[in-house]
């Protein structure tokens, strides 16, 4: 995992939620937690990670993630068992 990308799970995880937190930032670190991201309806895009699914939206004329956003990716990460551990 990149520097970088630690940082972003650090920041989503732990952090309280920024507004500048980009989509493709986001994009690839779940691609590199081994997510499966498949585009749905318009922005929607269907994510399977550790087999918890979930429905992520895009945001809209923007590439930044709201702080709903983020809380919502926080609740699925812990739920597909992503936690601080994973930033060792």
């Amino acid at each position: 995992m990149s520097a970088k990308q630690k940082r972003l799970l650090r920041s989503i995880l732990i952090d309280p939620p920024t507004g500048n937190t980009q989509w493709r930032d986001v994009e690839s670190l779940l691609e590199h937690l081994g997510a499966k991201i498949e585009p749905h309806h318009g922005a929607k895009f269907h994510i399977t990670l550790n087999n918890v699914e979930t429905t992520l939206h895009k945001p809209h004329n923007s590439n930044v993630c709201s702080k709903r956003d983020i809380h919502l990716l926080r609740d699925y990460l812990i739920n597909a068992n992503i936690g601080v551990e994973s930033l060792d």
